[in-house]
């Protein structure tokens, strides 16, 4: 049994990259379709897309490399634990290496990039931090 699904994702990405892989597959959720969305727009991976079956679906993750193939991500890691949840509010969002990476919230706008929440002016539970 799985306790942590995120982090189970965040892990399958970080894996991926580090064995060069051009894709990953995800049993997929809203939440995890939602942080895809995120990466993708911040330009961390190509595309995502979500393949229909039986069951809840898969979440597939097509990486990103440079042109001399270094990697993109260079470190994903979950924030919030099930046994640890991190709140901040719009004042304590962090700013990941000065603003060059990247946090994820959820928020009670939606999943949110830590400049979009600040922008909009919510806090919520930081979810992941990329860079």
């Amino acid at each position: 049994m799985m306790t942590d699904p995120i982090a189970d994702m965040l892990t399958r990405i970080r894996n991926a990259i580090k064995a060069q892989y051009d894709t990953v597959d995800i049993p997929a959720s809203k939440m995890k379709i939602n942080i895809a969305k995120i990466l993708k727009d911040e330009g961390y991976i190509r595309n995502y897309k979500v393949i229909k079956d039986n069951k809840q679906g898969i979440l597939q993750v097509f990486l990103k490399y440079g042109s001399k193939g270094e990697r993109i991500i260079l470190d994903i890691k979950k924030i919030s634990k099930p046994s640890r949840r991190v709140y901040v509010t719009k004042d304590e969002i962090p700013f990941v290496r000065s603003g060059l990476g990247l946090a994820i919230l959820s928020t009670s706008k939606g999943v949110l990039t830590d400049k979009e929440a600040r922008k909009q002016g919510v806090g919520g539970e930081v979810i992941c931090s990329c860079w």
